[in-house]
């Protein structure tokens, strides 16, 4: 699979589904999907074990396909592309605005 242009941590707004419009923090990217914090929650039911005694129903969020969502920069969305710095340093930028993000 191809560099992911989406990484941890970033902010995104989600563009497609049931949450479209809403912008969270990115907390995992795994195999083209995503988990953004606060966006797609499903209720899990969970049996007793050591790090969570009682067990019952936990609400957590789920993947989606990481086509659904965009990259923000100074609230608005944006594409994101490679480009070198200085002849051999990959940076992701914003489309957008330009700005490199790291």
């Amino acid at each position: 699979m191809a560099t992911s242009k989406i990484k941890k941590g970033d902010t995104v707004r989600v563009i497609a589904g049931v949450d479209k419009g809403k912008e969270g923090k990115v907390i995992e990217v795994k195999d083209g999907k995503v988990k953004v914090e606060g966006v797609n929650k499903v209720k899990k039911h969970v049996k007793p074990n050591q790090s969570n005694a009682k067990g019952g129903i936990v609400e957590e969020e789920a993947a989606f396909d990481i086509s659904n969502v965009m990259y923000v920069v100074d609230g608005k969305v944006s594409r994101i592309g490679f480009k070198t710095e200085d002849g051999k340093n990959k940076v992701r930028y914003a489309k957008a605005t330009g700005a490199v993000i790291d």
